[in-house]
């Protein structure tokens, strides 16, 4: 192979090469500086004049003495069954003191688009155990649903908490769990290690991780690995596998660092015109295509800059993904968790996965009934402050109450529960239990007939329960009484 001294400028974490022979877009790179030392890098950008390189360790001490080799390959990701129960770099390198995976082959981290024609629609239920999502944003096998989150909020605990949890229900294949933070600090990253080891998550599960002081250049392919790791496993090996990426706001700051190295026109905020296109290859890597047993589903997780959902990277992101999952500050403020916002949240492929056969008849309508209630009762807290509890109807104190009482019991788990379906409607239905009946106007009466009647009945009974446990506190406390008055008697 040639070596090229033809460095003529480097630029943060690019090297410009002149003079080369024809090169091709995303080849890998080897540099050798003058202490012999090696670093790696990919091709960005190629023309007949002059050759982009970005450089994965960083470009200190490489100088114009320094030479450049193209090896005529791109990046590839050695997979194989050994990936299970591995924690990588973002580059996939072994992290966990393991040896190198002895791979059954090599593939490109880039993918190849899945054909329109061989997709097939996501029609089943994937349970994760948090009933914001289960009940009234349902995660379909296939789907791209992100996250939108906000600095300091749980969402590393809610992605964990869905690792451990996620198991597609009535449907035959192992399940395994994909996880790839980027941008991370080393403390994030023991934290991720640690939970996945003790709860023993990992044996199911290949984690990638990319540290805030890694190359931001590393950080654009990590997820490329994970998703080529998925796709190894879901349509080979016939696996539903489940992609968690988190942070995509630090994977996006990595692209306008990138950017503006190579002195591109920003778009909006800086960020690169392109970042659609970057993002989109990301998320339409999710899906399953027909004759496949396996699929790939995607939960990615931003952080919203400022809290603001209209800034370029969660905006880009809900014109691709199929919905969203917001957090809520004003939620985690109050110390429940998870702190979901069903208001602002929205899963399209929902009503696709719910329903007979696959969750339950009456989960649509119960959904629907709680979103109407809850943002009605939402709304009325605004009125209360001006005019005080007193001024309101009895029907608007009685939603008011759900509202509080949707939060507290529906809302809020511990991070360590993990509530099926049938347990989330049970509480859905105890919720709608305390509102008149004739109030539910979006649930047929055949399914008020069979649970919210049920739900009356086991809340007497609760009742009856505390009623005659306090009945024999006063007999025994009465007996108490009158043993004391004889005792004294005797005493005088």
């Amino acid at each position: 192979m040639k070596e090229y001294k033809t460095i003529s400028k480097i630029a943060g974490p690019l090297v410009y090469v002149e003079k080369t022979e024809p090169v091709g877009y995303g080849e890998l790179v080897k540099v050798t500086l003058s202490d012999g030392s090696v670093k790696r890098g990919q091709v960005l950008d190629t023309s007949e004049e002059i050759v982009v390189v970005q450089i994965f360790e960083g470009t200190s001490e490489i100088d114009k003495d320094s030479r450049v080799t193209f090896l005529g390959e791109t990046i590839k990701l050695a997979v194989s069954d050994d990936m299970l129960g591995r924690i990588l770099s973002g580059s996939g390198q072994p992290l966990d003191n393991g040896p190198e995976i002895v791979p059954e082959k090599r593939v490109d981290i880039n993918g190849a688009a899945i054909n329109p024609f061989m997709r097939d629609s996501p029609a089943d239920f994937i349970q994760t155990g948090i009933s914001t999502i289960d009940e009234m944003n349902t995660l379909v096998r296939g789907q791209k649903l992100p996250i939108f989150s906000g600095s300091g909020l749980p969402h590393n605990e809610i992605a964990l908490q869905i690792a451990r949890q996620a198991k597609v229900v009535g449907q035959e294949g192992d399940f395994a769990v994909v996880f790839a933070a980027m941008g991370i600090t080393n403390e994030e990253a023991q934290y991720f290690i640690n939970d996945f080891e003790q709860t023993g998550a990992l044996e199911n599960a290949v984690v990638f991780l990319n540290l805030a002081d890694d190359p931001a250049v590393e950080r654009l392919i990590t997820p490329r690995m994970a998703l080529t790791a998925a796709e190894y496993l879901a349509y080979e090996k016939d696996m539903h596998v489940l992609v968690i990426l988190t942070d995509l706001t630090n994977y996006c700051e990595s692209l306008r660092e990138i950017g503006a190295a190579r002195e591109e026109v920003p778009g909006r905020r800086g960020y690169p015109g392109y970042m659609y296109t970057d993002l989109a290859n990301i998320y339409e890597r999710a899906g399953m295509i027909k004759g496949k047993k396996g699929s790939v589903t995607q939960i990615p997780i931003l952080t919203m800059v400022g809290d603001d959902i209209t800034h370029p990277i969660p905006d880009l992101t809900g014109y691709i993904t199929e919905g969203q999952i917001t957090l809520s500050r004003e939620l985690h403020m109050k110390n429940i968790y998870p702190p979901v916002d069903v208001l602002p949240s929205l899963s399209r492929l929902m009503n696709s996965g719910i329903g007979p056969g696959k969750t339950r008849e009456d989960h649509k309508q119960v959904s629907d009934q709680l979103y109407a209630f809850y943002a009605e009762g939402r709304d009325l807290r605004g009125l209360v402050a001006i005019v005080g509890k007193e001024a309101l109807s009895q029907r608007d104190q009685n939603l008011l109450e759900f509202a509080d009482a949707f939060e507290d019991k529906f809302v809020r788990q511990d991070k360590n529960e993990d509530r099926s379906i049938e347990d989330t409607l049970a509480i859905a239905w105890k919720l709608l239990s305390d509102v008149p009946r004739d109030e539910l106007t979006r649930i047929k009466d055949e399914f008020k007939d069979k649970y919210y009647i049920k739900q009356k009945e086991d809340n007497k009974i609760e009742e009856g329960k505390k009623g005659s446990k306090t009945g024999e506190e006063k007999d025994n406390s009465t007996e108490e009484a009158k043993e004391g008055e004889q005792r004294a008697e005797e005493s005088a």
